[in-house]
């Protein structure tokens, strides 16, 4: 890629407000933005897939997984791909992947065809996201990186804001296939600059030897377990369904026996050893299971049962990504002086409030009266419960672990609440809006009660403030500047990843920005 050659950068970084950061930013907060906003404008556009392709709630089910299962087994990898070949390459492929699928999604005359799709989005969004932060921390001087990668986080957020606005206005205006079709000149413009402007960076100690068997084992192990959930609401327990499972949880018990045994594996088990960290993840697996669900099943009960627009319905949670983005720095600040405990308590049952709130919703729900509070206590709940704990910062590995959890925690919520809560997956139509309309209710006692375990599970934190804030405090410095260990070497507080998108401070699986960092930048592509 000769565009490497024309944008030399020293070995330092760029710095701040220079033109080769501002051409690194804008590829990075394009890239990864296009991801986010198609993850927020697809499920707006459901109803409308739905009447289209008569998919049902298990084919709407399908259309959202599909991305969470690749996304979520590749993550991890991605990180530790971006720095053997390349972190702006792999940003590059991703981009190429996402570009294709789109439009491969957009022409989908089929259910079938616009899984494929979703699929293979997947790829390219664990490919892309991860490698935009890699860059940054590589790229980066060392001094700005923490500015440049606020800035990727809070633009990004914005993308996150205006999805469900751009969505519910293409659907209402022309055709779903447009959601899709606009990631392409997206696309086309982040090769570009990613081309000419973007210099590339690789760390030359990075592990000759990746685990794609773990990889590969995690997309069996995923995708069988949802395909037995979502078809188990859906036609009920077929040997079909069965089979499903059974291959789903083998391949789940032969990825870990695996990664036990590997010399590098993706998913080390030591990692584990913290009490505090497999806490913090188990909390985790239970918040954002109730908020990828609230999400799916919210927007497609406002339309389908309650009449809204596709632009009110996707409306309807803006106050959660507003909150958070407003509160970022409170929250963070506050968790710093008091530990973050306190709020990793009350921010879960802020949640598990809200969302009993929304189970009483009517069929014809008015947004101020029926809605708007209970999404108010669920932005507070996740603006307390997030960004408290995002000042730990943990490195790349533990923040991507966490991160991988969450989303498989959104994609096993999205396929499983339902059936519990008595919705039919198979069932279209005025058919399935009614059985929406009686099982939503139930559906978010059930997320309420995720909610409240992991309020429980935060309980078995250790008090007081985060080890690097003591630190810090000891050594009167900021607590940005304490050092943080891996969570098998120190016992650390939570750490929790945007509902969008990865850590804000670190890239799952990569070293980039880290000690072991080699020659960042000018390799050559």
């Amino acid at each position: 890629m000769s565009g490497s050659a024309s944008t030399p950068v020293s070995s330092a970084g760029v710095s701040w407000g220079t033109p080769a950061a501002r051409w690194m930013l804008a590829a990075t907060v394009l890239g990864s933005g296009m991801a986010f906003l198609d993850s927020t404008v697809v499920t707006v556009a459901l109803p409308a897939i739905e009447q289209e392709l008569d998919t049902g709630l298990a084919g709407q089910q399908w259309i959202v997984n599909g991305y969470m299962i690749t996304l979520s087994s590749l993550i991890l990898l991605s990180g530790s791909l971006a720095d053997r070949f390349g972190r702006v390459r792999l940003f590059m492929a991703g981009i190429a992947v996402f570009a294709v699928a789109s439009a491969l999604c957009s022409m989908a005359p089929t259910l079938e065809l616009l899984v494929a799709g979703r699929v293979a989005q997947g790829v390219g969004g664990a490919l892309l996201t991860p490698g935009s932060l890699a860059i940054l921390q590589a790229g980066f001087r060392e001094d700005d990186r923490a500015r440049a990668i606020g800035a990727w986080s809070g633009l990004t957020g914005v993308a996150s804001a205006v999805g469900p606005f751009v969505g519910g206005w293409l659907v209402q205006i022309g055709d779903w296939r447009l959601i899709f079709l606009i990631n392409l000149p997206l696309a086309a413009v982040v090769l570009a600059i990613a081309w000419f402007k973007v210099p590339e960076s690789r760390d030359p100690s990075a592990p000759q030897n990746l685990d794609y068997g773990g990889a590969l084992l995690g997309v069996v192990a995923l995708g069988g377990i949802t395909y037995a959930l979502i078809q188990w609401g859906a036609v009920g327990a077929t040997p079909a369904v069965l089979v499903g499972a059974g291959v789903g949880v083998v391949a789940l018990v032969v990825f870990l026996v695996v990664e036990a045994r590997r010399r590098a594996p993706m998913l080390p088990p030591s990692i584990f050893r913290s009490v505090p960290f497999s806490v913090t993840n188990a909390a985790t697996v239970m918040i954002y299971a109730a908020l990828g669900t609230l999400l799916f099943l919210l927007v497609i009960h406002l339309q389908e049962v309650g009449g809204f627009s596709p632009v009110a319905a996707g409306a309807a949670s803006l106050p959660l990504t507003v909150l958070m983005l407003l509160l970022s720095a409170r929250s963070g600040d506050l968790a710093s002086k008091i530990g973050p405990r306190p709020q990793l308590i009350g921010g879960p049952l802020l949640l598990a409030a809200g969302l009993v709130y929304l189970s009483r919703m009517p069929t014809d729900p008015g947004y101020l009266v029926d809605v708007f509070p209970g999404i108010l206590l669920v932005a507070m709940g996740m603006s307390a419960t997030v960004l408290a704990s995002a000042a730990q910062r943990h490195a790349g590995l533990a923040s991507g672990v966490n991160n991988t959890f969450a989303r498989g925690a959104q994609m096993i919520g999205v396929a499983a609440v339902p059936a519990l809560a008595g919705i039919g997956g198979g069932s279209g139509g005025q058919a399935g809006a009614s059985a929406l309309a009686q099982g939503f209710g139930p559906a978010m006692l059930i997320l309420a009660g995720l909610a409240v375990v992991a309020a429980l599970c935060a309980v078995a934190l250790p008090r007081g403030r985060m080890p690097e804030a003591r630190e810090a405090a000891e050594r009167g410095t900021a607590p940005e500047e304490a050092p943080v260990a891996e969570p098998e070497n120190e016992e650390h507080g939570p750490f929790f990843c945007g509902v969008s998108g990865p850590p804000m401070r670190s890239c799952p699986g990569s070293s980039a920005g880290g000690e072991e960092e080699g020659p960042a930048a000018g390799d050559g592509r």
